[in-house]
Parts: C-alpha cells; sequence; structure tokens
C-alpha cells in the first residue's frame, strides 16, 4: 500500500474538503529547493512551503546547527528557566529588528504569535486602568486561524462560521495611493465612537489575500494616526520577514516604526515550529507591578525551545550573509524582467513584485478552491513545479537558493499555464 492510500485512513489535512480532494501527494525527501514523491518524481518548491523554507529545504547549516543543540539541551520549560540559545537569539534579533524593539515573547506558530499581540495591546490598557477592546484592521486582511487572529482577518473563506464570536474589529480599505482622504475620515470616525486598542497590519503585501501590494506612504500616514491617538500598532510580519520584501522586514520601507511585531515561518527556516511576538520597551513595562495580576499570564509549552531558537539563530546569520543578499537581488532582478514579458500577455490582468515576491493575476473569474484552480495546481505539479494558486492569482515566492536554471522553468511553465486558461 501507498503512503497516499495510507494517508487516507487517519489523517485530515488543512484548507481542503476531503469529499472532492481526498488525495495528498506523499513527499519523502526535500532538499533545497526540490520536493521528492514517493515515486521519485521532482518538484521545484516555488513558494517556499509556504515561505518557511526561504534558504532551502533540509539546509546544511542550519541542520549542524541544530545537531549540535540536540546533543545539549533539547527542552527546557520556559517560565523558571533561561538558556544560551534563547539570550543569543534575542540579541541577534533585536539587532535587525525595526526600530524601537526591545522585548521578545515566544509562541509556536504566526497565529499564536498574533494572540499574543492581540493579548498584550488589550492588558497594556487594561493594566494602565483603561478598557479598550476594539481593533482596527486592513479590509481582506490574514492574520491566522485560531480564535484571536480570525478575529482580526477579514477573509470570510476562513471566518464564516465563527463571525458571529470574534472579537470587534472595524476594518478600513488597504491604502493604494489615491485613497488617503477617505482612509482618514474612517480613522477618525471609528476613533471617536470606540474604544481602539490596536490596529493591526500585514505591512505592505497581503499575502492570503492573494500578495495584494499597497502604499508605503499611505500605510505610514495610518501609523502615525495610530500614534497620535495612543493606538497601539500591530506589525505582522509572519509572512513578509526575513528578507521576503527585499529588505530585513517589510516594515523596514516604512517611515512609522510598529509598537509590536508578529513573526514566524522563515524565522526558523521552516525547520521547527517557532513563533515571536516582539515588542517596544513601553508596551514591556505596562506589565511590570507589585500586581503579580498585572503580568502577561500566558504561555505554551515549548516556549523559548532551545533546538527552534538555534534555527532561527542560524536563519538570521544566513539571512544577513553576503551570499544570501546576492541571492535575494539575483531573483529580485530575474522576477522584474519576467514580469516585463509576461504583464502584457492577453491572459493577465496585473501584476506585481516586491523583493523576491511576484504575482500575476489572471484575466478570468476563479474561485478560491474551485476546480480551475484545482486543474491549474495539476498542471504546475504534472511539469514539476509546486505553485499554488490563490484564486486567479498566481504568486512566486521562491527559496534565496534556487539556481537561475530552476527559476527559468518556474516562469516558463506560468507562461505555458497561460495557453490553456
Amino acid at each position: 500500500m501507498t503512503l497516499q492510500e495510507r494517508d487516507k485512513k487517519h489523517l485530515w489535512h488543512p484548507l481542503k474538503q476531503h469529499q472532492l480532494n481526498p488525495d495528498s501527494l506523499a513527499i519523502v525527501k526535500a532538499k533545497g529547493c526540490l520536493l521528492t514523491d514517493e515515486n521519485g518524481n521532482e518538484y521545484i518548491d516555488a513558494i517556499a512551503s509556504w515561505y518557511t523554507c526561504m534558504f532551502g529545504h533540509c539546509n546544511d547549516y542550519i541542520i549542524n546547527k541544530v545537531y549540535k543543540q540536540m546533543q545539549q539541551l533539547d527542552q527546557v520549560m520556559f517560565s523558571d528557566f533561561t538558556h544560551q540559545p534563547a539570550i543569543e537569539l534575542s540579541e541577534k534579533l533585536i539587532a535587525i529588528l525595526p526600530e524601537g524593539q526591545a522585548k521578545i515573547f515566544f509562541n509556536d506558530n504566526g497565529s499564536t504569535a498574533v494572540e499574543a499581540a492581540i493579548k498584550m495591546a488589550l492588558q497594556y490598557y487594561f493594566n494602565n486602568d483603561e478598557k479598550r477592546s476594539t481593533f482596527i484592521a486592513f479590509e481582506n486582511g490574514f492574520h491566522g486561524d485560531t480564535f484571536g487572529a480570525m478575529g482580526v482577518s477579514g477573509l470570510s473563506v476562513y471566518n464564516g462560521p465563527f463571525e458571529d464570536l470574534l472579537i470587534e474589529v472595524k476594518r478600513i480599505p488597504v491604502p493604494d495611493g489615491s485613497n488617503h482622504d477617505v482612509i482618514l475620515s474612517k480613522l477618525k470616525s471609528i476613533s471617536e465612537e470606540c474604544k481602539v486598542a490596536g490596529f493591526i497590519y500585514e505591512p505592505l503585501v497581503q499575502g492570503a489575500a492573494g500578495m495584494k501590494i499597497h502604499d508605503a506612504n499611505g500605510l505610514n500616514e495610518v501609523l502615525k494616526f495610530c500614534k497620535a491617538n495612543s493606538i497601539l500598532t500591530i506589525a505582522d510580519e509572519v509572512m513578509t520577514g526575513f528578507g521576503k520584501t527585499g529588505r530585513h522586514f517589510a516594515s523596514d520601507y516604512i517611515d512609522t516604526k510598529p509598537d509590536i511585531i508578529c513573526l514566524s515561518k522563515a524565522l526558523t527556516a521552516g525547520l521547527v515550529p517557532m513563533a515571536i511576538t516582539s515588542c517596544s520597551q513601553n508596551i514591556y513595562d505596562a506589565f511590570l507591578s507589585n500586581d503579580i495580576a498585572k503580568g502577561f499570564f500566558h504561555c505554551h509549552t515549548y516556549s523559548g525551545n532551545p533546538i527552534a531558537c538555534v534555527a532561527a539563530i542560524a536563519s538570521i546569520e544566513l539571512l544577513t550573509s553576503k551570499e544570501t543578499q546576492d541571492n535575494i537581488q539575483r531573483i529580485t532582478e530575474s522576477h522584474t524582467v519576467f514580469n516585463i514579458r509576461i504583464k502584457n500577455h492577453p491572459k493577465v490582468k496585473s501584476t506585481r513584485q516586491l523583493g523576491v515576491i511576484f504575482a500575476l493575476d489572471l484575466d478570468t473569474n476563479m474561485q478560491r478552491y474551485g476546480s480551475l484552480r484545482d486543474q491549474l495546481l495539476k498542471f504546475f505539479m504534472d511539469r514539476g513545479v509546486f505553485l499554488r494558486p490563490l484564486g486567479n492569482t498566481i504568486y512566486i515566492q521562491v527559496p534565496y537558493v534556487i539556481t537561475n536554471a530552476q527559476l527559468e522553468k518556474v516562469y516558463a511553465t506560468i507562461e505555458a499555464a497561460l495557453e490553456i486558461v
């Protein structure tokens, strides 16, 4: 019996209607940019497995660092203890984070990083004897699948059955360079009518919405408004962080820096799960008190796991290396050239790019998880390229170690798909 056949007996996969799509491809090996299935077929991982394995699968540098750590200290609870990997990670991370970040709090994944950020914002005002319960978020934003993260997300395909159970959120349009007055007017109205605790946003790129890119100057104006009105700002850099936009973090493009930052995915280069919620000294200080109840009583069993910390340290060392920065520049330039040759194709409605993130919208109506999207996915896989369309959006977010030949194969496969749409 094959792995694919055995899978169906007990496993429940995410983001999937099993009645319509019962099969899941069994991957037995991953190295660099290549995934290998149980039949020996290879696929270029052109989305870095949900934007995590940015330094390539099974990266030897990271594996060797983690292997040494596994022989020294595997796991210890982080409530009462600390350790070298966590301390070193905090030092290396604060050194590259946008200005103003001072403390880091460990979580398990992107959703829980957002959960902690939401609770930090709410308790920040509670500890200061002020009740604020409303959040502001962008339309069509996505911040995770746990309840708080889902609450501030705006994609109904994920939220539908739970809408009546979520926290209060007021939504504003993303800035596009022409709607500043509309956004500012809406912000003023919301802040006058509601007790707003925080504004949560994906800086510059809305990933799950289809890699939609918005205006940096407009976002900066929103952040300035929030700062002027004591609304805490939460940058969800889970997808955008660690070089994908061409800079270490998308917030590096914006003058006004966030109070809180959420990190995961490429934080540990996809090797092991871990997330971080970082914050300013001002927010941390609001939790210091002789009153025990004002502490942040939020914890995960694997918080600060030493193995995950070492993976993150290695990830940062690779990110800041000349080789990786050169690769980011190479891929960025390659995407730019591809954009020139594809943007005027009659089947392409629009294109956009920021750093190694490239996306195009097909000039056709497609359901996010509909049959045409599934046909496209199969077309790509049959040709040895793993691209996962978001409705009519085809996006590329390749590992930094991809070769020029592999990158050209990704481009050529997309061009071939356009002929059958």
